[in-house]
């Protein structure tokens, strides 16, 4: 075995490599979906067949996902959300369905998909709401078009109807009335404030975690990047829909999420809520 692996081992040192200054035509949505049919082809249907005897052909496993998507959504709520700790992080991140320069020419989300505008600057699709606790666990979350604003009390109702205690948010957050609204409800909205407003003065623990808030953008990042939830090559609304809530559940999958690592006891959770 060991004189195999370095004979394929020199093969490989012998191969020359060369330069092409022209960069790739195929973008990184697309080897990611080819990614996943290679994994479904090759692997799935090549190696663990036994496993799964009645397999279907790649186009029509994708075909049948769509009739799952209740199930899946059934699933995520009743079965994969996590415990309320008196902590919560609240962020929304974009969902980009096509490049700005082909909104007009874009079929697959007329009528669905919007503009908006994010920290980045403006993008065409959908946004996302999360909420998570400071274990990084998915607590609640919704689907908007992209020009719905983070404020909305609709919105917000939905996002934190079992949430108690203090919630952190970013500016985008900020507004007298979403603060009362909430505080009526139990939960305490944190967030910083702008430039030419006056300070004012927060507990210590408060502010220690307010600079933390950073935990739910590396939760966004991780479900884009690692759950794939983000990519611009759906053909159909109910597609996007099936990969989007199949991303959510694989997070909650995830072994190692990020966390604060706050080991709270039982008895300070009366503290948290004040």
């Amino acid at each position: 075995m060991t004189t195999s692996l370095q004979k394929s081992f020199n093969a490989l040192k012998s191969l020359k490599v060369t330069s092409n200054s022209k960069s790739s035509k195929i973008k990184g949505s697309e080897k990611k979906c080819k990614s996943i049919e290679d994994y479904y082809v090759k692997f799935i249907c090549g190696f663990q067949h036994s496993a799964f005897p009645n397999l279907v052909s790649y186009n029509r496993f994708i075909e049948l996902s769509q009739g799952v998507i209740v199930p899946l959504l059934v699933y995520l709520k009743s079965r994969r959300l996590g415990q309320i700790t008196g902590i919560s992080f609240i962020d929304s991140t974009p969902l980009k369905v096509c490049h700005p320069r082909r909104i007009h020419s874009h079929r697959v989300f007329k009528d669905l998909a919007q503009r908006g505008k994010s920290s980045t600057g403006w993008f065409y699709g959908f946004k996302l709401h999360i909420v998570i606790n400071d274990r990084g666990e998915l607590l609640a979350f919704n689907l908007t078009p992209g020009n719905v604003d983070d404020r909305n009390k609709f919105l917000l109702d939905k996002l934190t109807r079992r949430l108690f205690g203090k919630l952190f948010g970013d500016k985008g957050y900020l507004g007298q009335d979403i603060f009362q609204f909430l505080m009526q409800r139990g939960i305490e909205l944190i967030t910083k404030i702008r430039k030419n407003m006056k300070n004012k003065l927060i507990p210590l623990m408060d502010k220690i975690l307010l600079r933390k808030r950073s935990l739910i953008e590396t939760v966004n990042d991780e479900l884009k990047n690692i759950c794939q939830i983000e990519h611009t090559r759906h053909r159909s609304p109910v597609n996007f829909l099936v990969n989007l809530i199949s991303g959510l559940i694989a997070y909650t999958y995830l072994p190692q999420k990020p966390s604060l690592n706050l080991h709270w006891g039982n008895q300070y959770m009366p503290l948290l809520a004040c």
